[in-house]
Order: C-alpha cells, then sequence, then structure tokens
C-alpha cells in the first residue's frame, strides 16, 4: 500500500517575469536547481522590457538570479542577492533587477511650502531606483522623519535603521523594495494633537503626497501607501490615515500616547469604519501598553478584524526608545509590504490567475 509519503511530488509551475528597460545581450534565468544551466524566457517582450520564465520543479523552493550573456559570452549578473521563489505559491515573481552599481541613497533636506504649512521631508530610494526605470514602488510615509536613518545623520545617536532593516527584508524576499519619505515635524507637541493635527494632516495628503507622486516613480493608490510613528507620531500616523483613507490606506502606530490631546477614541467608536489596515503595538510595562490595548477593543468595536486588517503585538520588557522601535519595525514593513502567496487548487491549478496579483507585490 502506497502512503501519502511515499507518492511522488507532482511538479508545479513556478513563473517568474524580469522586468528591465535596457537589456543588451540575451536575459537568462539561473536558479539553484542547477546554477550552471540556462533557462531561456518562455516569452519575452523587450521593447516592454518584460521577460518571463517557467520553471517546472518538484523542490518546495529554489534560488534564482537574472544574468545578461553578452555577444562576447561576458556573463553580468544582477545585482543583491538571490531571490527565493517558493513552489506552493501562484505568485507571479516579478523581479526588477539593477545590472550596474546600485547603492541606495537619500535625498537632501527639503522644505515643500503649501496653503497648510511648511515642512521639511527626505526621501529614501533603495538600490537600484536610478537604473531600473519601470519600477514603480510603495511608499511609507514616517513622521519624525530626522531620527529614521542611521547611514544618514539621525539627529539623535539611537536611529532606527530604517535603510538597514527595509534591505534586509528585501534580501529576504519577505518585503519588497520600499520609497520612505521621511517628514521632519515643525513643532511635535502641535503637529501631533488636536491643535495642528488638521494643518499637519492635510499638508501631507494635499500637498506632500501629490509632490512626492509627481517627483518620484511610485504606486499612487492607498493600498500602496502607509503612514507610521512612534508615540506621538503613532497617534498621527492613525489620525492622518482615519481623515484621509483614499490617500493613505495603512497605518502604522509604535506605543502611540492614545488619548493625550486628541480625540481620535471617539472618532474611531462613532464615524464609519474606512478602507485601512492598522498596526499596534507597545512595550511593556508603561510605554502605553493599556492604552494600546484599549485602542485595539476600539477598532475591534469599529469593524477591524485581528489578522486581517488589525495587527497588535506587546514586547515585554520593550521601551519607549528608538532603539527598540526600530529593533521591532520590521514587523509593520512585513504586515504592509510583504509578499503574499496566491492558493493553488488541491490539482495544482492557479485558485486564481497570478497575473492578477498587484504591481504592489513586485520584488
Amino acid at each position: 500500500m502506497t502512503t501519502p509519503t511515499d507518492r511522488p511530488t507532482p511538479p508545479d509551475e513556478v513563473h517568474v517575469c524580469v522586468h528591465h528597460p535596457a537589456i543588451e545581450g540575451k536575459l537568462m534565468l539561473r536558479t539553484s536547481l542547477d546554477w550552471d544551466a540556462d533557462v531561456e524566457p518562455s516569452r519575452s517582450d523587450p521593447e516592454a522590457g518584460r521577460y518571463e520564465f517557467t520553471i517546472l520543479t518538484a523542490e518546495p523552493f529554489f534560488y534564482y538570479k537574472p544574468m545578461i550573456l553578452g555577444d562576447d559570452g561576458e556573463e553580468r549578473w544582477a545585482h543583491g542577492p538571490d531571490r527565493l521563489a517558493t513552489a506552493g505559491s501562484a505568485r507571479i515573481n516579478d523581479t526588477f533587477p539593477s545590472f550596474g552599481a546600485a547603492e541606495a541613497r537619500v535625498t537632501q533636506p527639503e522644505l515643500l511650502e503649501s496653503e497648510f504649512g511648511a515642512w521639511t521631508y527626505r526621501v529614501f530610494l533603495p538600490a537600484g531606483y536610478d537604473e531600473n526605470d519601470l519600477h514603480r514602488y510603495p511608499v511609507l510615509y514616517m513622521n519624525d522623519g530626522q531620527n529614521l536613518f542611521s547611514r544618514f545623520g539621525p539627529q539623535f545617536e539611537a536611529a532606527w535603521s530604517v535603510e538597514s532593516t527595509l534591505t534586509r527584508l528585501h534580501e529576504m524576499s519577505s518585503i519588497e523594495h520600499v520609497i520612505v519619505v521621511g517628514v521632519f515635524p515643525g513643532d511635535r507637541m502641535v503637529d501631533y494633537t488636536r491643535d495642528g493635527e488638521q494643518a499637519y494632516g492635510d499638508f501631507l495628503a494635499k500637498a506632500l503626497k501629490p509632490h512626492v507622486d509627481a517627483n518620484f516613480r511610485t504606486l499612487p493608490d492607498p493600498q500602496h501607501n502607509a503612514i507610521m510613528g512612534s508615540s506621538l507620531g503613532g497617534v498621527s500616523a492613525l489620525t492622518v490615515a482615519w481623515s484621509h483613507p483614499n490617500q493613505f490606506g495603512m497605518a502604522g502606530c509604535m506605543s502611540s500616547s492614545f488619548g493625550y490631546e486628541n480625540d481620535l477614541r471617539q472618532r474611531i467608536l462613532t464615524e464609519p469604519k474606512p478602507p485601512l489596515r492598522i498596526y499596534l503595538d507597545s512595550g511593556w510595562p508603561r510605554d502605553n501598553f493599556e492604552v494600546t490595548r484599549d485602542m485595539r477593543a476600539c477598532l475591534a468595536r469599529a469593524g477591524f478584524v485581528d489578522g486581517v486588517d488589525l495587527l497588535y503585538f506587546a514586547f515585554p520588557g520593550d521601551r519607549h526608545s528608538e532603539t527598540d522601535w526600530g529593533a521591532r519595525s520590521h514587523m509593520v514593513y512585513q504586515f504592509f509590504f510583504g509578499h503574499r502567496p496566491y492558493a493553488r487548487s488541491r490539482s495544482g491549478s492557479h485558485a486564481a490567475s497570478p497575473t492578477a496579483e498587484p504591481r504592489s507585490t513586485a520584488s
């Protein structure tokens, strides 16, 4: 009698789509199934910069890397680590490689004036942004933008190291590349509380976001745009997203000072539920643990569902500090920008067409 474990695993089709605007030579794929074997595109459209590959495998996963074979036989490998593909997922593995130098960079701080006020911001652009202009990116807006990037001059000695965490998660094939817009507060005790929250929120939604979308290759829809912060910045993030869900579809709130100089709790309990995904957390003890638990309960009463459009965690021993927020910020990034597999039917066919996957899942 043949047991389930004795049965051979049927092969799965794994789809990889490589996007690049200027391939000089022949684009191939190499995989960990056999690093010496060239995998040629099953379909290509050089004018559109689109090259589709289909790999048949009985293995649960493999790593792959695009490679250009020149007319002279020279091999040019894509910059960065190998990419992971899992056979159980029906999603297309969209990949936007760069073959030259691909360093991340942060723009110089810039003041943007508007009818709502003026704030300074800077933009983090991930590795490969300058070479592969087919790639459009989701955007993460972050409050307290002066404390985000350890390599690019934080105000405080302990920064979040946003660039390092996002880069590592992308190397793991756990999230897509993300543009980060760090916004410097004028007076955070005004900008992030009821005295100035409307002007600040209008600035972000009606001035800064249109400016960023016009000047960088973004995915402008709300499901690709998040805002997050910590302490009062976390309250601000949820307030802005709640007030402007057509611009920001996600809000990340870490150790948030809910109830301090704001009426957000009452709004959540009385206003219609907007289409948001919300992340809440805190340390313990103190660190706004109790008010965060209460906010989770209020959001549940408003119709948010744990594990679907609401994610909550408490971290024993974590403090109210930039170091601790940076250390657990990967939780927010993965919830908002992580790859989500499409289901396969038991016969191995796709339960939903992988071509329906939004561009936000591109790596």
